[in-house]
């Protein structure tokens, strides 16, 4: 057409009305057009929905579909039902007839609006009625509600006759001064793109009846001045006020729209990205052209007016197509074009590939033909398009990658738009981070991450038949792989196949094999086990323990989930993968019926039965990570990561253990799980729990700090027992694993821990006695002394114990007027199974009076002081009965001078042991006071330098 059809009602040069009309009649004309191939793609029962809604609107009878009372609003203006239309709701109802509204009976409706894919080239039989029931802005909060209750009922009609309908009320008014209360599409458009939404309307919605937008016959060039030039056409007559309806004006997009926009489609994009890749590329074509935004409707509003009405080019998925086409061409960007038609080609459906006289024909059907003639689409790339829902792997493999490139090139041309807009509320910002978390889940690779490669690009993965082989890995000599292969191949002929995807370990493989539905329930499996002790009742199990903790439904993750770290939300450990842990050992016969069935500690030689662990954890953004552990302390080192990995406040994941292996699976599995449980248990006390356990010869102390968790190993019984004596800067509780100390008495003495409590321990071995001192902070001390009776045993310790108590509560802080409250002192005596001084473990702690007599009797004095005089230095002064000794005065001769005057105040200068009774230590520990673990180390150094220097004279 040439500008000669073009109609200029201009302002300035007057307004005809017949010009008006003529504007009008183009708009319906295309409005039939659409309308008529929106009743063509549709059933019958499905057309006789769509004709009858404006009548049910328009109507209050008991008889007919979403009737809720009398009251409630109906009348739709200007509207008066086609005889077919009455025909056929007598066909419904035949009771039914229809007066017509006499008077100026209210007609609150104003207008009905069809919104969608229905009359374009993407409408199918299922394809939505989402209906715009525009109302006038005076319907009370009453007559809203009843309308309302009237669209539900219309709803469940439609459905009922195989049509999917959705009903958005509009307030007009409310709606031309950008407020609205709810979503106006059966998928969420966001709650800030008005005026993106109003352009999709005004080059999308079919009018079904009642009042004609106004903006139609607004010229575009007078659209920044739409108030104006409305106010004209109504105040002056040209229009009939009843004729129109006013949802605003076209004259400017904020970008706070363009940003909302695209958050929204890059959302839903990250699920189903052919859906979305259209819409996000016209929201970078306004934004790119903003503030001088051509958008479509627009250009549509004005090839009507120069009189270009051909349906097929301003079909509203064409017009879309059409502009994306124009801005990739100019920016010669061919990869994302093609990318585009694809996605365009997809979203149609309609195959064109196979003899044409075997496909029906449609003017869908010539629409898409002539646009893949433009695109010099051949046989081969339509048949590789219409068998999408045949694509496998390779395939989705390669259009994967476009598609994501396309989501995070929009990201960050949202990300680069918002920066430079200075609107930007802290909304928008939050909105954007959590999208770039969004996509950074879904698709970002990093070590372990299972990829997920199929986000909407075709509907079934999985294969009949599948081959996992493990082989030699030729680039890593000494090491192996595994693969999986299509098809059930024998030995060595997978050799001249290509995978479809190669692991250094086999879980990772099963992961993203089952992640991407590759393999699922009825797939079968060819297993070629190479080295390995792999069977197929473990490939078997290990799949369907896959298959119980992925979900490959993918749950949402909520916006609070993506404000926060990720966290692991669920843990699977697989235990012995591939891996028999006794079936290499000469004495299994030996093995399988000896007593001892700890796993960890596995029976007369200590092995160890857990070999591997591969951990698979599903974090709380639903992502997939899979880790192997096989080092010597593979439980060791897998039990830390995972301690480490919980945080305080957030819940913790839920843990699954499974173990397949040929030998004593279920046992492994079960400690592997019950010692995990533990130290998870311990861990969320908070309090600096330790926890030991014994894996084969050597002990574990876990130090269970929340997000520090250390360990260490320790070789001997010895070394446990110096450990368990470090200082600690306050109660640290332990735990002691069953299995870590059996045959033991320390395994009694642990279990005793109180905090604000030092407890004494004694076992008599006929001559000797062996003492357990664990204190206020739960730190442990040792000592093997003479016995002669309990009273000699413990008396000096009595003293010791009343001296620095004392001294320590006369320099506390008084609490209200009142001391703090003091340490408890307790004894026990160990007692084992049958005589006092049998051999076997200790089977009770016996309670113990303290010894009587101990403070309240005279007894020999012997006090120390230690100072520190650098560094690394100390001063010692011993006070014997209040005589002063320092090492001041007698050098290295201290001790030999202090045991003399001990032996002169002896009957007979007997040699027997001596002890310290008191001990201060302010001059060492200036900071803070030192536990009762402190006093006993230097108590237990300076007695064996006093006695030894007893013996020697």
């Amino acid at each position: 057409m040439t500008r000669n059809d073009e109609i200029r009602p201009d302002l300035d040069q007057g307004i005809d009305r017949k010009v008006l009309s003529q504007l009008r009649k183009r708009f319906l004309d295309i409005n039939q057009g659409r309308m008529e191939r929106a009743l063509e793609g549709f059933s019958g029962r499905q057309q006789a929905v769509l004709k009858l809604l404006p009548l049910f609107f328009h109507v209050n009878h008991p008889l007919l579909p979403g009737y809720v009372s009398g009251s409630t609003p109906a009348g739709i203006s200007t509207y008066e039902p086609e005889d077919d239309v009455l025909a056929e709701a007598q066909r419904l109802t035949r009771s039914f007839s229809y007066k017509t509204r006499q008077g100026n009976l209210p007609r609150p409706i104003l207008g009905l609006f069809l919104m969608g894919s229905l009359g374009t080239l993407a409408q199918t039989e299922n394809s939505d009625m989402d209906m715009w029931v525009c109302h006038d802005a005076s319907l009370s909060a009453q007559g809203k509600d009843e309308l309302t209750r009237k669209c539900t009922l219309l709803e469940v009609w439609a459905e009922s006759q195989g049509a999917e309908a959705h009903f958005f009320l509009i307030d007009s008014e409310r709606f031309a001064q950008g407020e609205r209360d709810d979503a106006l599409s059966s998928e969420n458009c966001g709650s800030t793109q008005h005026y993106l939404l109003l352009d999709e309307f005004y080059r999308t919605a079919i009018w079904m009846a009642g009042r004609t937008p106004l903006w139609w016959l607004v010229p575009v060039y007078e659209e920044s001045r739409y108030a104006e030039y409305t106010h004209t056409l109504l105040s002056k007559r040209f229009i009939r006020e009843n004729e129109v309806l006013d949802l605003g004006h076209m004259a400017h997009i904020p970008p706070g729209e363009f940003i909302g926009a695209g958050l929204w489609q890059l959302y839903k994009g990250i699920d189903s990205p052919y859906k979305s890749v259209l819409k996000l590329l016209l929201t970078e074509v306004y934004a790119s052209e903003h503030p001088h935004v051509q958008c479509l409707s627009l250009r549509f509003k004005q090839a009507v007016f120069s009189r270009q009405l051909d349906l097929d080019e301003f079909d509203p998925y064409v017009m879309v197509y059409r502009r994306i086409e124009e801005y990739l061409l100019a920016r010669n960007e061919p990869q994302r074009l093609e990318l585009v038609r694809r996605a365009f080609y997809l979203k149609v459906n309609k195959k064109l590939s196979g003899p044409a006289r075997l496909r029906s024909q449609g003017w869908q059907r010539q629409v898409l033909e002539k646009l893949t003639t433009e695109w010099q689409w051949d046989e081969r790339q339509l048949m590789l398009l219409d068998s999408r829902t045949q694509w496998k792997v390779r395939q989705v493999g390669s259009e994967r990658r476009a598609l994501i490139n396309e989501l995070n090139y929009s990201y960050r041309f949202l990300t680069q738009f918002a920066r430079n807009q200075p609107m930007g509320t802290p909304t928008d910002r939050r909105d954007m981070n959590i999208l770039g978390r969004r996509l950074y889940a879904a698709f970002e690779r990093r070590a372990g991450k299972i990829e997920h490669i199929n986000p909407g690009i075709a509907p079934d993965l999985a294969e009949d038949t599948l081959t996992l082989v493990q082989s030699p890995n030729k680039r890593e000599p000494g090491q192996t792989q595994w693969a999986i292969f299509t098809g059930n191949l024998g030995t060595q002929e997978w050799e001249h196949f290509s995978p479809l995807k190669r692991s250094r370990e086999l879980i990772e493989l099963l992961a993203w094999s089952h992640r991407n539905g590759v393999i699922d329930s009825s797939t079968r499996m060819a297993l070629h086990p190479g080295t390995s002790d792999l069977t197929e009742f473990e490939l078997f199990n290990l799949l369907g323990s896959l298959q119980q903790s992925i979900d490959l439904e993918h749950s949402d993750v909520s916006d609070e989930q993506l404000l926060l770290p990720s966290v692991p939300a669920e843990v699977l450990l697989m235990v012995n993968v591939g891996v028999d842990p006794l079936g290499h050992h000469r004495d299994l016969n030996i093995l399988m019926t000896t007593e001892r069935t700890d796993s960890l500690s596995y029976a007369g030689v200590r092995e160890n039965l857990v070999l591997t662990l591969d951990q698979v954890m599903i974090n709380s953004w639903n992502e997939v990570q899979v880790s192997r552990y096989d080092s010597p302390h593979a439980l060791l080192d897998c039990l830390r990561d995972y301690l480490n990995s919980l945080v305080s406040e957030r819940p913790a994941p839920r843990l699954r253990v499974r173990c397949f292996c040929h030998n004593r699976a279920s046992a492994i599995a079960q400690r592997v799980e019950a010692l995990f449980n533990t130290a998870q248990q311990l861990l969320e006390y908070d309090r600096g729990y330790r926890y030991l356990f014994k894996v084969e010869k050597h002990y574990h102390l876990l130090k269970l700090v929340r997000g520090n968790v250390s360990h260490v190993v320790l070789e001997t019984l010895p070394a446990l027992i110096t450990q368990l004596g470090e200082a600690q800067g306050g109660y640290s509780p332990l735990r002691v694993d069953e299995h870590a100390l059996e045959g033991q008495d320390l395994a009694l003495v642990l279990a005793q821990g109180k905090p604000n409590c030092v407890q004494v321990f004694y076992r008599q071995y006929d001559r000797q006695a062996q003492l357990y001192v664990l204190d206020e902070f739960n730190v442990l001390w040792c000592q093997r002394l003479p016995f002669l009776d309990e009273n000699t045993l413990l008396a000096p310790l009595q003293r010791f114990f009343h001296s620095i108590l004392f001294r320590r509560e006369a320099l506390r802080p008084m609490e209200d007027g009142f001391p703090a409250p003091a340490l408890e002192l307790r004894y026990y005596r160990l007692m084992p199974a049958g005589t006092a001084t049998a051999t076997g473990p200790a089977r009770a702690a016996e309670p113990r009076l303290a010894p009587q007599g101990a403070v309240e009797r005279p007894f020999y004095d012997i006090q120390a002081i230690i100072e520190r005089t650098s560094a690394d230095q100390h001063q010692i002064t011993l006070y014997c009965n209040q005589m002063e000794f320092s090492e001041l005065e007698h050098g290295t001769q201290l001790y030999t001078k202090v045991a003399q005057q001990i032996i002169a105040q002896r009957t007979g200068g007997e040699r027997y042991r001596c002890y310290i009774t008191d001990l201060d230590l302010s001059g060492v520990f200036t900071d803070s006071a030192p536990s009762t673990h402190a006093y006993l180390r230097y108590k237990t150094e300076l007695e064996r330098s006093l006695n030894s220097a007893l013996t020697s004279l």
